[in-house]
């Protein structure tokens, strides 16, 4: 069964810093790590993605205050947050996109998975 546990998420004050991580089980292989964030009422929003190879992607709104990043051994992806604001605050979701049978690579099957959320308040 796949499982992606989310961990890091918090309060903190505006200007402080936290670090998420999220743990891929039950998969062959990864494809791509991904971080997405819900607040209240609002859609939900792309953030930042790592694959493989490392090649990153950062939404406009965190470029320069977030860092994405991955430990391939540990099937772990890592969200270091600083110069944290308040508009930052929301649900935060890792994503995962994955090769959940050896023969999936071969055919190209590739699927995508939800962690549950780990919850980031920023105060002013």
């Amino acid at each position: 069964q796949v499982q992606l546990v989310e961990s890091g998420g918090g309060l903190v004050q505006a200007g402080g810093s936290l670090r998420l991580s999220c743990t891929a089980s039950g998969i062959f292989r990864i494809k791509t790590m991904a971080w997405y964030r819900q607040a209240p009422g609002n859609e939900r929003e792309f953030v930042a993605q790592i694959n493989s190879f490392d090649s990153r992607n950062y939404a406009d709104s965190v470029k320069g205050r977030f860092t994405i990043s991955r430990d391939g051994a540990k099937n772990t992806v890592y969200l270091q947050m600083n110069s944290l604001k308040p508009e930052d605050s929301a649900v935060y979701h890792c994503h995962v996109l994955a090769y959940y049978l050896a023969e999936d690579v071969i055919n190209e099957i590739v699927e995508n998975y939800w962690g549950q959320g780990t919850q980031v308040t920023v105060s002013s």
